[in-house]
């Protein structure tokens, strides 16, 4: 199996850019790795940038398609965060969403993991078939039947994070337990909350329907952040990556 992935990101209106994403291509796995340093907190960009190379460096050492190793790339960020926050006192309250995804392209399984609201969504048939909850606030209203899934994107509570790396807590990482079966078509995208906060599911279903490309489905994407964000645009990442035989 091959991967087409490409990515994007921006700063945005804002005046720096705290998110951060990668992918490691080995020749018969590969690791995507997006993070988004917590608005409000000095060093958010440090934090993303941690997590992005902390990852990759660990998924070079141990490069296998697991929920295991999804759980070690997550707490090798965590770690690195709450290291240099020992270091460095003015970095204490930084905190780092991140969404990890791993593809063993010789076996056709890919497996993720994630804390925050930086999302994964998995298509198949060009229909989101697994989409990531958020670790917020609003999430839990929801969840709890406090409020409607389609007010999550104007909710206040909305950035609200009761799970993120720099935590000394771990156990709040939702990892996939078992490699999903990935067959010609499948695509995936993960993306921070200020992409996804402006784009609907079906739009995204709906521009990657027309999309010949990984980078072809972003630019897509794209537009509708632009066209919606104006000034008040936060920080927006996403990686993208098609499935072909």
């Amino acid at each position: 199996m091959q991967l087409d992935i490409a990515m994007i990101s921006k700063k945005g209106g804002r005046k720096v850019n705290e998110d951060a994403c990668n992918y490691l291509s080995l020749p018969n796995i590969s690791c995507c790795v997006l993070s988004d340093g917590l608005g409000g907190h000095y060093g958010g960009e440090i934090a993303s940038k941690l997590v992005i190379d902390g990852v990759l460096e660990a998924f070079e050492e141990a490069s296998e398609c697991s929920g295991q190793t999804i759980k070690l790339l997550l707490q090798k960020g965590n770690n690195d965060i709450i290291q240099a926050q020992l270091n460095n006192t003015k970095l204490s309250q930084m905190r780092a969403t991140a969404v990890i995804l791993i593809v063993d392209k010789l076996r056709k399984i890919a497996t993720w993991g994630h804390v925050g609201d930086s999302r994964l969504y998995h298509f198949q048939n060009n229909q989101i078939f697994i989409q990531t909850r958020d670790h917020s606030i609003a999430q839990s209203m929801i969840d709890a039947g406090y409020m409607r899934a389609e007010d999550l994107r104007s909710s206040p509570t909305r950035n609200q994070l009761y799970a993120a790396l720099g935590d000394a807590d771990d156990s709040k990482y939702d990892v996939a337990a078992s490699g999903v079966s990935l067959k010609h078509g499948d695509a995936f995208l993960m993306c921070s909350d200020g992409w996804w906060e402006y784009i609907e599911e079906t739009e995204m279903e709906s521009t990657l329907n027309f999309a010949n490309t990984a980078q072809d489905w972003l630019e897509k994407l794209e537009q509708l952040v632009l066209a919606r964000g104006h000034d008040k645009q936060d920080n927006y990442s996403a990686i993208a990556v098609m499935c072909k035989e």
